[in-house]
């Protein structure tokens, strides 16, 4: 009984000594001083993110955690967004200030506690609480954001209930307005508004039926047009063509030409290409 009782006293000296920059605290079991840690804080509760862990409170239970390790330099972000998330976990914790524990469910909603509970420093950061005595301090890893609850409770299902029920009501409220309000108009003008409408969809008809009508005579009446005078073109050409040679072609004959060398036909004989035959030339010679 002595030798614990000076024991006692002594913890409580040697924390007496201590700096008060850091600040302790003893754990007491069964008047029993357990051990000495470095008070830390506990990470406020933040929405999940993929690809980086976010603290979600302070548990009184693991649920269904396993023990991982004990991390010599531990933090929240290196359980959770390094050591689980590596192995393809959801959801890290870490308690005691250096135990890391990693699973797929946070545990039961009905576990978790007061931020306070979770007051150990974490071993690599100690102003950080990683988890406490007894207490876990449980973090998204980053995996996913859909994370259930031990015990089959939706991290989101409270606040998608509650949309739910929000939308279908106003969906049902905004049904009765639209339905109520036309059921009034149609009874005391139904008759004009019929008549219109009957009338606008007679004149748009008519309109149409005038416009594709006008198209088509124009496109009939451009095109006979182009028919009469291709027809004109071709008796034009073909009366050109067919024409017999005008008798006052001969009239045309130089006077001065040969008679017998201008009816000469090319098939009688050949003749010098650099001789003029068409005339008669006068030669002098020396008999």
């Amino acid at each position: 009984m002595k030798s614990t009782v000076l024991l006692v006293a002594a913890l409580v000296a040697v924390s007496d000594a201590l700096p008060e920059t850091i600040p302790t605290r003893l754990w007491h079991k069964a008047n029993v001083v357990v051990a000495r840690y470095v008070i830390g804080t506990q990470l406020p509760v933040a929405p999940a993110s993929l690809g980086s862990p976010t603290s979600q409170g302070c548990f009184k239970s693991s649920g269904s955690l396993v023990y991982d390790s004990e991390p010599d330099y531990n933090t929240n972000s290196k359980c959770a967004g390094t050591i689980c998330l590596a192995k393809g976990y959801a959801v890290g914790a870490s308690t005691g200030g250096n135990q890391c524990w990693c699973g797929d469910e946070y545990p039961s909603k009905a576990d978790k506690v007061d931020d306070a509970k979770c007051d150990v420093g974490c071993t690599g950061y100690g102003t950080e609480a990683c988890g406490g005595i007894d207490f876990w301090s449980v973090s998204n890893s980053g995996k996913t954001l859909s994370v259930k609850y031990e015990g089959g409770d939706s991290s989101s299902s409270s606040t998608s209930k509650t949309a739910t029920a929000t939308s279908t009501a106003s969906a049902t409220a905004k049904t009765v307005v639209v339905t109520a309000a036309p059921t009034e108009t149609a009874s005391s003008s139904g008759g004009s508004n019929t008549a219109g409408i009957v009338a606008g969809v007679v004149v748009g008809v008519v309109v149409i039926a005038s416009a594709i009508g006008g198209g088509y005579l124009y496109m009939r009446r451009k095109r006979n047009k182009e028919i009469e005078e291709e027809h004109r073109r071709n008796a034009a050409v073909n009366a050109f063509v067919g024409k017999p040679p005008s008798s006052s072609a001969g009239s045309m004959t130089d006077s001065r030409m040969d008679p017998v060398m201008a009816h000469r036909r090319m098939s009688d004989g050949s003749i010098a290409d650099n001789q003029d035959y068409s005339r008669r030339i006068l030669r002098v010679t020396n008999a």
